[in-house]
């Protein structure tokens, strides 16, 4: 690897170095190989570790980087595209759901989901723990609101704890007719339980998928859907699965 040094540009120097970043991940190296240290990066390109460290992080937020724990900072293989909608609405856990239910208890919602809900502040609802894997690795993790007033017949005896639990929430919760469902979407960042459970570090970027199912003219169920946004691209509506795209980026190059 040689030495490359940044000329005077208009544009932030962080987001130049990005752009030449970006290349040399084109055309020196392969997906999963681990990036040389800070210091030798900063030296390489002759600039300070806080502007590199602000090119790696946009890189990390495009795809292109992933961090890993006890490895540094790798290759990304190109994101997998996963389907979080379809055209005709679905509670969780219908035919065709891949998500996996870990766990289920009653706790107080915060504020803003007890609103959304329209229970009262300190009231316990169903909280319901899921999991989504794509070709082996941690992709989502979703924590699922169902009030008690939206699965009123749910038995104690059918439903002790854990994995069992959960699935009888979402049985219970089938009963009920979906008259619709809203989605929005917005970046953020991993949580330290929502890191853990995806592998990634505190901090790393995610894309949060809120999504409120209504049912007798209120809400339902409301589902807070974490999802790595270093390797998923998300897709709306009918997709029929799951496909692997390619970087439009990396296409180009």
């Amino acid at each position: 690897m040689g030495t490359t040094q940044l000329e005077s540009v208009p544009e932030p120097k962080y987001w130049h170095l990005k752009t030449v970043l970006s290349e040399a991940l084109d055309s020196e190296f392969s997906v999963g190989e681990i990036l040389p240290n800070e210091r030798d990066l900063a030296a390489r390109f002759g600039v300070a570790r806080a502007t590199l460290r602000q090119a790696l992080e946009q890189l990390e937020l495009e795809g292109r980087l992933q961090r890993r724990r006890g490895v540094g900072t790798t290759v990304a293989p190109p994101r997998v595209g996963v389907a979080v909608g379809a055209e005709q609405h679905v509670w969780p856990g219908a035919a065709g759901d891949t998500w996996q239910p870990a766990d289920s208890t009653l706790e107080v919602p915060p504020a803003s989901v007890a609103a959304a809900l329209e229970t009262a502040a300190d009231e316990p609802v169903h909280l319901v723990r899921r999991s989504r894997t794509t070709h082996g690795q941690p992709v989502a993790a979703e924590l699922l609101y169902v009030p008690s007033s939206s699965v009123p017949d749910l038995s104690a005896i059918d439903a002790p704890s854990g994995t069992a639990r959960a699935r009888a929430v979402l049985r219970e919760l089938h009963r009920l007719r979906l008259e619709s469902q809203e989605s929005a979407v917005e970046l953020g960042s991993a949580r330290a339980d929502d890191a853990k459970q995806l592998d990634r570090l505190p901090g790393a970027p995610v894309l949060v998928v809120t999504t409120r199912f209504f049912a007798e003219g209120r809400t339902a169920a409301l589902s807070v859907a974490t999802y790595r946004a270093d390797t998923c691209r998300l897709t709306f509506g009918d997709s029929g699965g799951v496909e692997i795209h390619e970087n439009p980026a990396r296409q180009a190059s």
